[in-house]
């Protein structure tokens, strides 16, 4: 499309033939779409004739010069402009993500275009562009998910610590700052962490933690174990197992006199805040005091 024809016939200055040929260009039927999303959504009310008096009035007030204005023309071109504008905002909004968040003490399930499934863990986001679903298959995750991937092209999460990448599969991934793990549960992971690639077949994990690679048992059932109402950890920093329990059970967690970089093995349950504080701090041999929304968790020989 020649430059020139836009700017012609915003002003109706293309001769028939000029026309002809800007109708046939992609770039007409997408400034047509615009103006009609424009017509569609309405405009404030515009009175000419108060315009051209005014511009009338500032003509007459100035030295007085051969000056040729055609003030209608720069109306019509101003209008023009603010309508393109206008529909390019639309299409814009029209082309944001879907994305789906989780507070604490709350889950939630997604269903993707593809018929793909995501359990969404506390505090968590999802996001992914639903419209260009069928060409890529991408989803950008904070937090944690569960992913039942179906079978198609390539199926990407992108994290702010790495990517993973299937075909048509189950894993989870978790990655909290500081905290980056993968486990898959079927089929094959491909995670891309630190400029490599790496395999991980059913039953096995990939975790980092603050930036280190950490050696770690793969899932041992069928399904994360915050699924089935449990939060469960191998060798894992007693912060990190504290942070969680923030997020299941929205409480504020404050603590005094605790090593939180002791390694903490075991489970919580995700239901009972009572067992939960139990069953993490006898391991820890820690004390705890719950009261209303606040746990202190504190060293026993604490005065």
């Amino acid at each position: 499309m020649k430059e020139n024809y836009l700017a012609k016939w915003l002003n109706n200055e293309l001769s028939e033939a000029e026309l002809a040929d800007f109708k046939k260009t992609p770039e007409y039927a997408s400034y047509m779409r615009i103006l009609e999303a424009v017509d569609t959504a309405g405009a404030p009310d515009y009175d000419v004739e108060k315009a051209l008096s005014e511009v009338r009035e500032r003509k007459s007030a100035r030295v007085p010069g051969v000056i040729r204005m055609r003030p209608w023309r720069k109306v019509l071109r101003a209008a023009a402009v603010i309508a393109l504008l206008f529909g390019l905002s639309l299409l814009y909004v029209n082309t944001l993500d879907e994305t789906v968040r989780t507070q604490y003490a709350q889950r939630t399930e997604v269903v993707l275009p593809d018929a793909s499934e995501i359990l969404l863990n506390a505090d968590s986001e999802i996001s992914y562009d639903k419209r260009n679903w069928d060409t890529e298959r991408k989803v950008a995750l904070k937090g944690e998910a569960f992913f039942k991937v179906a079978k198609g092209q390539k199926f990407t999460v992108e994290t702010a610590d790495g990517m993973v990448s299937v075909l048509g599969t189950q894993f989870n991934v978790e990655n909290r700052q500081g905290f980056f793990e993968v486990s898959c549960y079927e089929g094959l992971v491909q995670v891309d962490f630190g400029g490599q690639a790496r395999q991980l077949p059913a039953g096995t994990s990939f975790l980092v933690i603050q930036g280190q690679v950490i050696e770690t048992e793969g899932p041992g059932t069928g399904v994360p174990s915050w699924i089935n109402d449990e939060s469960s950890f191998t060798s894992t920093p007693l912060a990190y197992v504290l942070d969680e329990f923030e997020r299941q059970y929205n409480r504020q967690v404050e603590t005094r006199n605790i090593d939180l970089g002791q390694l903490y093995t075991g489970s919580f349950s995700n239901t009972n805040i009572n067992l939960a504080l139990q069953s993490i701090s006898t391991p820890s041999q820690i004390s705890f005091k719950l009261e209303g929304n606040k746990v202190l968790f504190y060293a026993e020989d604490t005065p």
